[in-house]
């Protein structure tokens, strides 16, 4: 399964990826927020790409998000109902993300059948709290101290958007 924006093109992931997601899971800006610290080295981002590979084998619902022929960030659904994203730092602010999810949140509502989507995010991380209130997800509530990564603790704001009827 392979989903067409205007400007991306949304797919599974494949070994060829590794050195591009690597690039996204290393930088430090990129996983300020992240659930796990930034990536040190390739076989690292290796693990992510052969769980992403084998998900993908089942059904495809977390994706790379393709721009220009290289991998610049992944998308989707991957735990339970849980959708989240993740973008390389040079292309933050040109609405991917949005234009992504935009794809990605029908096909996932098509494809299972949740009654709702949900998001976790650092409430610091105001960038990608607006891309999900942008989207139609509404907070539900917030827990304190949820992630520890390299000794700082990080807080969680949890988001739902529910089915359309």
């Amino acid at each position: 399964m392979t989903l067409r924006t205007e400007r991306l093109i949304l797919r599974a992931a494949k070994q060829g990826d590794l050195l591009d997601l690597f690039a996204i899971f290393s930088d430090p800006r990129a996983m300020r927020y992240w659930s796990t610290a930034a990536h040190e080295n390739p076989e690292r981002t290796q693990q992510n790409l052969d769980r992403l590979i084998a998900s993908a084998e089942q059904q495809l619902t977390y994706f790379v998000i393709e721009k220009d022929g290289r991998a610049i960030g992944t998308a989707g659904m991957h735990k339970t109902d849980e959708v989240g994203f993740l973008l390389h730092p040079d292309y933050w602010r040109q609405g991917i993300v949005s234009e992504a999810m935009n794809a990605i949140i029908p096909y996932l509502f098509e494809i299972t059948d949740h009654a709702q989507l949900t998001a976790d995010a650092d409430p610091r991380n105001e960038a990608s709290v607006g891309i999900l209130k942008l989207l139609g997800f509404q907070e539900t509530h917030r827990a304190e101290k949820t992630f520890c990564i390299n000794g700082e603790w990080s807080d969680s704001v949890y988001f739902a958007l529910q089915r359309p009827s």
